[in-house]
């Protein structure tokens, strides 16, 4: 497999430096993407730059993944109009350990020389002076060429302290200790860090004391949806790698609900199916558009690989459930820990068991016991029956006088169906 090759077809290479695809085809090469951890987990834009290690490992070369413990101190400027929030060195730690633990699921740490590294850049900074540190890097990068960065340079006006100014000299600092600590030739990220990789670049060059290039860069291009909005956020926020901060099934709708114009892309980035499987199932989704083909691929290869194949199971059976062609027969093959998981975000309402037996008929079920929730009043109630637009576990309520002793779910839950909506009865 060729690297750069794999990156082209894929729409996944935008910049790189001279004689980069040379020094890969020459010999296996170790390259590193840096991930700052200013939050929990990563998130579905970190995973297209966490797929640039995987085609890379997949091609023969060694993948590292740095983990910023010093960086994420900082906070990297590019790409942002203020200055980011502080983080204590608590929170920072329980981020850096939850990253480490995502990035294990995508790389492989055990296929001999080419396995996967992981290195944390604080190990090198803390025991590095100031003084040192301006001996060391400072010396060698001009202040005219950091500010002629795009980062910098878009934050001049808005204002920007000498604390983010530095932060693409650490950067560039990482990929001088990494060179000459690990032998690492290649940087890797998305494009809006060119010229932090470049600095790193430039920094080892003339650290070196040579005029040809030993390290080498590459990007690769932000994602945007076909509207030029940012890609990997919701109505509730980020998509998080983290299923306790993006459930399963939240993760998987994300990617079933992408627009068509954006699919053809999406699969190529962050699938690892091959060329020739991607043009069939475009094929087929072009005859067929209202199947979402497309969409179900992209969203079955992501899921098992971030939360597993259980992950994915759950999350299938979750939309068949809430919007889907789900059976009696679904809803009891749910366990009691995945009713919370799937109805999450629909309304619920708990129903005393005194409650129950006052009520005379599935009308005083649905609304007196249900406190008015699922319908205000009997007179409403009984008229969504009458218009065939109610279902009890999947099953139609034909009869406003049915006796009210439905079946509890797991002896507690009922799902109650008004029309399109869903209303999950707890019984307590």
């Amino acid at each position: 497999m060729n690297f750069i090759e794999e990156l082209r077809w894929r729409g996944m290479l935008q910049d790189m430096t001279p004689g980069t695809e040379e020094q890969l085809q020459k010999q296996m090469t170790a390259g590193y993407i840096g991930f700052d951890p200013t939050a929990a987990s990563l998130h579905i834009g970190n995973l297209a730059t966490i797929m640039l290690l995987v085609h890379l490992q997949r091609a023969g070369h060694k993948p590292f993944a740095l983990v910023g413990g010093a960086t994420g101190m900082i906070g990297d400027p590019s790409g942002r109009s203020t200055e980011r929030d502080y983080l204590s060195e608590e929170t920072l730690r329980k981020n850096q350990a939850g990253i480490r633990a995502q990035l294990t699921r995508f790389l492989n740490f055990d296929s001999g020389d080419n396995a996967a590294e992981m290195v944390n850049n604080y190990d090198w900074f803390k025991g590095i002076t100031f003084l040192e540190f301006l001996r060391e890097a400072g010396q060698h990068i001009t202040v005219n060429y950091m500010v002629a960065k795009d980062s910098v340079k878009k934050r001049l006006e808005t204002g920007l302290s000498f604390m983010e100014f530095s932060y693409q000299l650490l950067q560039g600092f990482d990929f001088y200790w990494l060179y000459k600590n690990k032998e690492v030739r290649l940087q890797m990220g998305g494009s809006d860090q060119w010229g932090n990789i470049t600095t790193g670049t430039e920094l080892i060059r003339r650290k070196e004391g040579r005029e040809e290039y030993q390290a080498f860069a590459l990007t690769t291009p932000l994602i945007t949806k076909s509207d030029g909005t940012k890609f990997g956020k919701s109505a509730g926020g980020n998509i998080w790698l983290d299923p306790a901060m993006t459930s399963p099934y939240q993760f998987y709708q994300f990617w079933l609900n992408a627009a068509d114009e954006d699919s053809t892309r999406l699969i190529r980035v962050f699938t690892l199916l091959t060329k020739e499987e991607i043009e069939e199932l475009e094929r087929q989704h072009a005859e067929a558009p209202h199947l979402r083909i497309l969409q179900k691929a992209i969203a079955k290869d992501v899921t098992i690989r971030v939360h597993s194949e259980e992950g994915y199971d759950l999350a299938v059976k979750a939309s068949e459930v809430l919007f889907g062609k789900a059976t009696l027969d679904t809803l009891r093959s749910l366990k009691v820990d995945e009713f919370d998981v799937i109805f999450e975000g629909v309304p619920q309402t708990e129903i005393t068991a005194e409650e129950l037996a006052a009520c005379k008929d599935i009308t005083d079920l649905l609304s007196t016991a249900s406190k008015g929730e699922v319908y205000a009043s009997k007179g409403e109630a009984r008229r969504a029956i009458a218009q065939n637009a109610v279902s009890i576990n999947k099953t139609k309520v034909s009869d406003p006088a049915a006796s009210p002793a439905i079946e509890w779910l797991q002896n507690r839950y009922a799902l109650v169906s008004k029309g399109k909506k869903n209303h999950l009865l707890k019984k307590v």
